[in-house]
């Protein structure tokens, strides 16, 4: 890339390799629904993270309603989620009557705040939403929410949408830990299928009833008889076969994507004005470079100037005008207020943020 062109905050990347599998697949006809290439994958992901069952849909929004409903959950219940999270989150369990109850979220990582779940249960909790921010775990560790989950008969539904390529301290891939784990294949995501997501278990009777619930509530696939109500939630092969293509590119990708934060910290060091989040590469896979800056519309101006995206992190859940809920969540708030992420794209070139963290400097230290 020139100087000249603009450096977008993110973008996917497919070449050859997805192109051919595609073009492959239609030479050989087909209905082009789920079908073989869609176990396929399914297979592929879940011998990745290490689940037993993987179920894939149309997209990471309706995986993660798919996870509520499989588990029981219906209106007047309540989930605890974390105020600071990409919206779908609340969304997949509230347009279905159940009640996202919206909790503060750790300085450090992100993630949900353990004290602050355990003082939100009530006698209609549920279920725990746990998000890995930017493919992050909690400080207070996974175990503490197993314990709670247990200790409270609550499901524990791991969104990792953010966290393909991430594991916990002890070696489990996040979205294994909880009763049921989604993933999100979205177009910014570190795999992509254009849209698309999935659900990972190791229970079987949890795994046959997401795949019931997917397909309309089918007793089985080719059949129209119904023993229980569904959606239409299902894949395409042709998603599939991007997908695959590109998961034999993720581990290269994980190794990417940590270089690329490691050479943002290292050029942006000593910076009073921008400062990182926590993150273990030895485990986790940064999904976004996220900072808290000063003066943020301000960079974000300076940025686009020099043709260098960037984009706000999310605002705090509670206060946007699709909840308006009250309460006062200091982290969620202070990053609602500071928060940026910086150009991500696995493909971005170390000459590329060279430039951007210079330009980064230029603005503080003129």
């Amino acid at each position: 890339m020139s100087e000249n062109e603009f450096i977008l905050q993110m973008q996917p990347c497919f070449g050859a390799e997805e192109k051919q599998a595609l073009c492959d697949y239609m030479d050989q006809g087909g209905f082009v629904t789920e079908y073989r290439q869609t176990a396929l994958f399914e297979q592929r992901i879940a011998e990745y993270v290490g689940a037993r069952h993987c179920v894939v849909v149309n997209n990471g929004t309706l995986s993660l309603s798919l996870t509520a409903l499989a588990c029981g959950l219906s209106s007047g219940d309540e989930v605890i989620v974390p105020n600071y999270t990409m919206i779908a989150t609340p969304n997949s369990v509230k347009l279905f009557g159940i009640e996202p109850v919206f909790v503060d979220v750790e300085p450090e990582s992100l993630c949900l705040n353990l004290q602050c779940v355990e003082a939100a249960i009530s006698e209609k909790t549920k279920a725990i939403m746990l998000v890995s921010a930017n493919g992050r775990y909690p400080l207070a560790g996974i175990e503490g929410f197993e314990r709670l989950a247990r200790e409270r008969d609550l499901w524990l539904i791991e969104d990792a949408a953010q966290s393909l390529g991430s594991r916990y301290p002890d070696g489990r891939h996040m979205g294994t830990a909880g009763h049921l784990g989604s993933f999100s294949f979205s177009s910014p995501k570190i795999i992509s299928t254009g849209q698309g997501g999935c659900v990972v278990s190791d229970d079987d009777a949890l795994a046959a009833k997401l795949r019931k619930l997917k397909d309309f509530g089918r007793q089985q696939a080719g059949t129209d008889r119904h023993d229980m109500l569904g959606l239409n939630c299902k894949f395409t092969d042709i998603q599939a076969c991007i997908g695959l293509a590109q998961m034999e590119k993720l581990p290269a990708r994980v190794e990417r994507k940590k270089a690329i934060y490691r050479r943002y910290r290292q050029q942006l060091e000593g910076l009073p004005q921008l400062q990182f989040f926590q993150q273990d590469l030895q485990c986790t896979t940064p999904w976004f470079i996220d900072v808290m800056v000063e003066q943020r519309e301000e960079l974000i101006a300076h940025l686009k100037a020099q043709k260098i995206g960037s984009r706000v992190m999310y605002p705090p859940i509670n206060k946007q005008a699709a909840y308006s809920v009250a309460g006062e969540h200091p982290i969620s708030n202070a990053v609602g207020d500071g928060g940026l992420w910086l150009p991500s794209a696995s493909q971005l070139s170390d000459k590329e943020i060279d430039r951007i963290c210079a330009t980064i400097r230029q603005y503080y230290t003129p």
